[in-house]
């Protein structure tokens, strides 16, 4: 017992060391770093890397939404060539309609997926983004930047040199064409960088269609996605110059969307009503997390006695501060829908609000048993109730939960600080140890990841795997 409250004191210690991408809330969001070097093909900005995806970003992770948004992008992978296991769809907490691309990442912000009226317009922002993935737009953009710069440096150095020609005859004429030189050779190396992008977007956009088309689905929704966006611009008064845009205008990429998804033998093909369903289920999720009560309310002012709209109530009221109406919300719809894992799963999380962790850990397991895609964030969410229980005898098995969340979803990094307290309680200090330095090293932590290896190292047997993995921490990059 001493040694457990000892080990109480160390994880205590541990959590104000741990980065801001372990701190986790009641929604499960986190900070995940982001190369700070990041080059984005966006979908609607004109601002090809937002100012949120600056060095890090703010992620969300929901079992719910990333299955939904899985089975809306396999299709469109498959049919752009791309590997299916190896583009990730990244959630973002920001509130504007947009998407972008980053190395084998599509981000899409929560803003995007709570406007969208259809799963048909999300389904046509990710075509959009797979085509600069299979298009290696990224690639290029970085070859016209080099270029880009390049042009411009030259410009520069001719300016400097006119500038200081004109100096040495005392002329001030030269001088001031000098510096029309420099600033003349910045903006053209930048209007033919904004011509590339430009001509990069419209080639996304026409393969978007041609993926849609390849899967049987209209490109309606995406051609609704833009008149959105150039309407929105019409209203806030924006005269923007073409010139000066990394996107073509709204109305060209409209008009030439229009053609080339009208075209289509599936333009009049509707989503079916099952995905339709579970895409206001989750945008009933993203209004409450967002917005609450209101939030949801205006969502579903047309239908506010359907299903989704009382979802999004029941999260609402919990989040409200009165779990105990939510939670008997949430089981008034599981009556309803008794096969839906994601109610389970939010029940779960009612009751661990609740201080029941026993009966929030029934909940999980019932919704991990439903759950087709066998989610590792559901799976971490059983293992954390196990361990809220304080329970010796559920130890073992909230280890081989988290455990196995982790190997199902690795960037979990805050199931690295849950599984290294489950150790504890169990007095094994050297894979707790280990643990946290697992979860360092994910995060890329280098220092501190080290730290903790070393320590661990400490208390294991040479040659075994626990010691062995904390030496390949430990002499990595060396």
């Amino acid at each position: 017992m001493q040694q457990v409250k000892r080990f109480k004191t160390l994880v205590g210690h541990l959590a104000t060391k741990m980065p801001a991408s372990w701190q986790v809330d009641r929604k499960r969001i986190y900070l995940k770093p982001v190369l700070s070097t990041l080059v984005a093909m966006s979908m609607v900005s004109s601002a090809a890397i937002p100012a949120s995806a600056q060095g890090r970003v703010q992620i969300v992770r929901d079992a719910e939404i990333e299955t939904l948004l899985k089975d809306y992008t396999l299709p469109i992978l498959g049919a752009a060539g791309l590997s299916r296991n190896g583009v990730e769809i990244v959630l973002v907490n920001n509130q504007s309609f947009n998407a972008f691309v980053a190395g084998r990442r599509i981000f899409m912000n929560t803003g995007a997926l709570m406007t969208s009226e259809t799963p048909n317009e999300i389904i046509g922002v990710i075509a959009h983004e797979a085509g600069h993935l299979a298009g290696g737009h990224q690639q290029r953009l970085r070859e016209q930047i080099s270029r880009a710069r390049t042009l411009s440096i030259v410009g520069t150095l001719l300016g400097v040199g006119a500038v200081a020609a004109g100096s040495a005859v005392g002329a001030d004429g030269a001088a001031q064409a000098g510096t029309g030189i420099a600033v003349s050779s910045g903006t053209t190396a930048n209007r033919l960088l904004l011509s590339y992008r430009r001509s990069e977007e419209m080639n996304a956009d026409q393969a978007a269609v041609k993926y849609l088309n390849a899967t049987k689905q209209s490109a309606a929704g995406m051609l609704r996605t833009f008149e959105r966006f150039s309407q929105g611009l019409a209203l806030a008064g924006v005269r923007a110059n073409p010139y000066e845009l990394s996107h073509p205008l709204p109305r060209e990429r409209i008009a030439l969307l229009e053609e080339l998804a009208r075209q289509s033998p599936y333009f009049d093909r509707n989503d079916p009503e099952s995905l339709v369903f579970r895409h206001n289920m989750m945008r009933a999720k993203i209004a409450a997390f967002s917005g609450g009560h209101p939030a949801v309310a205006r969502l579903f002012r047309n239908d506010p006695r359907g299903l989704p709209a009382r979802y999004g109530a029941a999260i609402a009221t919990d989040l409200s501060g009165r779990s105990d109406s939510g939670l008997s919300q949430i089981d008034s719809l599981i009556r309803e829908l008794p096969n839906n894992p994601y109610l389970y799963e939010m029940k779960g999380e009612m009751l661990l609000k609740l201080r029941r962790p026993g009966e929030a850990a029934d909940a999980f397991a019932r919704a991990l048993r439903l759950d087709k895609a066998n989610s590792g964030l559901i799976r971490a969410r059983l293992g954390f109730a196990l361990l809220s229980t304080g329970e010796r005898n559920n130890m073992d098995r909230a280890i081989s939960e988290l455990r196995a969340s982790i190997s199902n979803d690795p960037d979990n990094l805050v199931a690295y600080r849950q599984l290294s307290q489950a150790y504890g309680i169990k007095g094994d200090v050297a894979s707790a140890e280990l643990t946290i330095a697992e979860g360092h090293f994910r995060a890329g932590n280098k220092r501190e990841a080290q730290v903790f290896a070393a320590r661990a190292q400490q208390k294991m047997q040479k040659g075994t795997p626990g010691w062995q993995r904390a030496n390949d921490i430990l002499t990595v990059g060396q």
